[in-house]
């Protein structure tokens, strides 16, 4: 059996309409790098990606928000400063960083805009991403708690 898959064109601004900012402190991210890193194509559009970004840089940026306090205090003016040591020529804390927004907004992407097909095919396709959002949170929180030197698991004795 053969079929075609077609996928909807990718089209970006570019420049700085590319840049998804965050607040200064935390680096900006790049549309175009989100899509590729995420794999997202065309069907979600520049806006609604745009809008899912700025829900996942400001719940990220809320979870980091006293880890910020405390380095902003102790006189570092950036993420970057925190921490020198780099992977890939990459910064670790903003690679960590863009890993945590990229996962939140792709599990916003996924939970957002899977009702395209309600068929019993597609039913069965939903519950198979109800798996893959709770990975994308996972992975999320685990940048995050990376970036606050914590580690993955959270076990409580009852």
């Amino acid at each position: 059996m053969s079929g075609f898959v077609a996928t909807a064109p990718i089209t970006t601004a570019g420049g700085d309409a590319d840049a998804m900012r965050s607040d200064g402190w935390f680096p900006d991210l790049s549309i175009a790098w989100i899509r590729a890193t995420v794999r997202l194509d065309g069907t979600i559009t520049e806006d609604r990606l745009r809008d899912a970004g700025r829900y996942a840089i400001t719940d990220i940026n809320r979870r980091l928000a006293a880890f910020k306090a405390g380095h902003v205090a102790a006189g570092k003016a950036s993420l970057a400063a925190v921490a020198s040591d780099e992977i890939d020529g990459e910064n670790r804390l903003e690679l960590l960083y863009r890993r945590a927004v990229a996962c939140a907004l792709k599990a916003e992407v996924i939970e957002r805009f899977r009702d395209f097909d309600s068929t019993d095919a597609g039913l069965r396709r939903a519950e198979d991403l109800d798996a893959s959002i709770g990975e994308q949170r996972r992975n999320s929180s685990w940048a995050v708690r990376d970036i606050l030197g914590q580690p993955h698991s959270v076990i409580e004795l009852i």
